[in-house]
């Protein structure tokens, strides 16, 4: 172990419920990483040595606020997302964060409730809680305009302020909305605790993007027809089901080949593929094995199954080539870098006191 980096006034939440289950993010430098801590803050870490440059609270409101997705980077600039803890108590928002990575400051918050408000606010002042956005991969951006997609969960939709249950982009400032998209059925999914925020946007390329939820479908949605601040409700291109119907609570995963453009998921029950072109998704393999976020790199696709064990497959045919041994965990998902797989394994449910990091030469 190199270092260790413990937050101020650790042990005023060591052992409750707040916690931040946010992957850090690393500058290109390859000097810096930015952490998010259960005290609201994100951090930026030096890798020599872990002392921090900086702090910064991105909410007025952490024990109600949680951090979960992973962080962002893109221009010099750290994004990063707030939701709400299990059980849901109010009050709290789901808010996009703008952060300066040189200087830490706070450059701009967009609420997905109460948006008229263009600063962080007190959670208590908007008249409406909820509308988490907590996808795995938090803010999703385009690289080659720099704006933001993000989607929200449980919340009151008007299409004006209220953004609950809605695929939103944003400019790459997060001050201004591009489009926005919400099912015809919103208030029906508000009210059944059917997130369409479960899982973060997916870019396709061409304009498109897959959208899942907590409803077992992953919807095709084309941004021509959800551009602007007037509300878009319904419209989407195709609706899918996910691997087995079940509730979708892991990322999609896009890879782009010379000849095709591939889409991957995985629930609970089972592992799927699709390619999509003309507009299309199309069916081109599915089995019965359950997994979190599916991670493709070097052409191996890889899916973690959260009771034990990483599948590792061709990912055009669904072949399987390897399963590495490993025990069982929650959301956790592989990196692979440097001729390596690091994998970690545990539940923050458990509350556990230490974990695992598993590490295979590929």
């Amino acid at each position: 172990m190199l270092w260790t980096y413990t937050p101020p006034n650790y042990d005023s939440w060591a052992g409750s419920r707040q916690i931040t289950n946010a992957t850090p993010v690393a500058d290109p430098d390859r000097r810096w990483i930015y952490a998010a801590s259960p005290d609201g803050h994100i951090q930026k870490l030096a890798v020599a040595d872990g002392h921090a440059a900086w702090s910064t609270a991105i909410t007025k409101l952490a024990q109600r606020e949680k951090i979960a997705s992973s962080l962002n980077y893109f221009r010099g600039r750290v994004i990063a997302t707030t939701g709400g803890y299990i059980g849901d108590a109010p009050p709290y928002q789901g808010h996009v964060s703008i952060l300066d990575a040189a200087t830490g400051a706070l450059l701009h918050t967009w609420n997905s409730l109460c948006s008229d408000s263009t600063s962080m606010i007190e959670p208590s002042t908007c008249s409406e809680s909820g509308s988490a956005i907590w996808g795995r991969t938090g803010a999703v951006i385009d690289t080659i305009t720099g704006d933001i997609y993000v989607a929200t969960g449980n919340g009151r939709w008007d299409g004006h302020i209220f953004w609950g249950d809605a695929t939103i982009r944003l400019d790459s400032t997060a001050t201004r909305m591009l489009g926005n998209y919400t099912p015809s059925n919103t208030q029906d999914l508000d009210e059944s605790d059917t997130d369409v925020g479960s899982t973060s946007p997916a870019l396709l390329g061409g304009g498109f993007i897959a959208q899942g939820g907590k409803d077992g479908t992953i919807k095709l949605l084309d941004t021509t027809l959800m551009q602007g601040t007037a509300p878009h409700r319904g419209g989407e291109r195709q609706s899918v089901s996910t691997p087995t119907g079940a509730r979708l609570f892991t990322a999609l995963t896009v890879m782009h080949t010379p000849n095709a453009t591939w889409l991957f998921a995985a629930d609970n029950g089972g592992t799927a593929a699709w390619t999509f072109g003309d507009g299309k998704l199309s069916p081109a393999w599915q089995n019965r094995n359950g997994g979190t976020t599916p991670v493709v790199a070097g052409g191996l696709l890889y899916v973690y199954d959260p009771r034990g064990g990483l599948r590792v497959y061709d990912p055009p045919t669904g072949k399987l080539i390897a399963t590495l041994a490993c025990d069982a965990g929650h959301w956790n998902s592989p990196i692979v870098v440097d001729g390596r797989i690091a994998l970690p394994e545990g539940n923050a449910n458990d509350h556990a006191s230490n974990g695992y990091l598993d590490i295979w030469h590929r």
